[in-house]
């Protein structure tokens, strides 16, 4: 192998694929002699790789762990091992790691040669998770990650909570997610808004080719608050809890509701699709609140306040114990 770069990569891959080579063994795979090998583990070296090497005549190498990350080479088997579990982790919003994962998926993604991206599609469009976040395609996200960072508009198909469907011009601008689901914050050409999309509804995402400019693009992160906390619920509630907005913030994410400060402690707007789930929610904060809207969250917090009463007064009265008996 007389081309240096080639034989640093074939060399580079060698000591990747096992923990432990001897000099001999690496110069009979290369086709070299074991003082070419010694001169080019000083070259990787340079580039940043940390190669160690070991004692003895025959001169042991090995990967060893470094400063940083230096770069990987993957067998095809490797990489697409590692598109379908990060498509996955992106999809499913696992916790914690959203970000990092979807910018990981997206630098894999645009080297992939097309019978790897294949076969990586394949894969996670035949599994279905199991309970957890609300699944998102993984090309949405790639895509929609792509554009944003090239400045370039979407064509998107969406379906809203109703059901409807309709067809967007999208400048994306930022993904949010919130653990559970990933939203789109995008600028809507047709509409000339501001508006969040939640990625698990876009059916399907095309990129045009037109680049655009973002003037005083918003905070993402709290139009998605404002907008994850209410908009995508059939009730929106408002609240008055009787805490201070840093304690009530504690314990509702900015994901789940808005906490804003009211003169009797803090004024808290949530939504939920469910009357029932959303009363347990705000019994369960602990904290003693007041519901100002809708009229019906304060009718079943009254009718369920009214029997739990009840019959915890019954439940009281049989486990009084038995009156002393009078005289002597």
């Amino acid at each position: 192998m007389s081309d240096t770069p080639g034989r640093l990569l074939r060399l580079l891959s060698l000591l990747q694929q096992r923990t432990d080579w001897s000099g001999p063994e690496l110069a009979d795979r290369l086709g070299i002699t074991t003082r070419t090998v010694r001169r080019d583990i000083d070259r990787l070296r340079g580039l940043g790789y940390p190669v160690d090497a070991g004692p003895g005549v025959t001169g042991g190498y090995r990967m060893g762990t470094g400063a940083a990350l230096p770069p990987l080479l993957l067998d095809d088997d490797e990489a697409t091992a590692i598109a379908i579990a990060l498509g996955t982790a992106a999809g499913g919003a696992l916790q914690g790691v959203e970000e990092p994962t979807l910018a990981a998926l997206t630098k894999l993604d645009r080297l992939l040669p097309p019978h790897l991206r294949a076969r990586a599609e394949a894969v996670r469009a035949t599994t279905l998770p199991l309970g957890g976040a609300d699944p998102v395609a993984a090309n949405v996200l790639v895509t929609v990650a792509r554009a944003a960072a090239d400045h370039e508009r979407l064509r998107i198909a969406y379906v809203d909570r109703e059901g409807r469907r309709t067809e967007r011009r999208i400048d994306p601008y930022r993904l949010v997610s919130t653990g559970r689901r990933w939203y789109l914050v995008a600028l809507d050409v047709d509409r000339g808004d501001w508006r969040t999309f939640r990625a698990d509804r876009v059916t399907s995402v095309t990129a045009t080719g037109h680049r655009f400019h973002l003037d005083e693009p918003p905070d993402a992160v709290d139009l998605v608050s404002r907008a994850s906390g209410v908009s995508p619920y059939r009730y929106a509630a408002q609240v008055v809890v009787h805490a201070s907005p840093e304690h009530v913030a504690a314990k509702v994410p900015p994901t789940v509701g808005v906490v804003e400060p009211h003169p009797d402690g803090s004024l808290l707007t949530v939504g939920a699709d469910d009357l029932a789930f959303l009363a347990g929610h705000l019994v369960a904060l602990d904290l003693p609140f007041e519901a100002l809207e809708p009229p019906e969250l304060r009718h079943l917090l009254r009718r369920t306040g009214k029997r739990l009463v009840a019959a915890h007064a019954v439940a009281d009265r049989g486990r009084r114990p038995p009156a002393a008996p009078s005289g002597p």
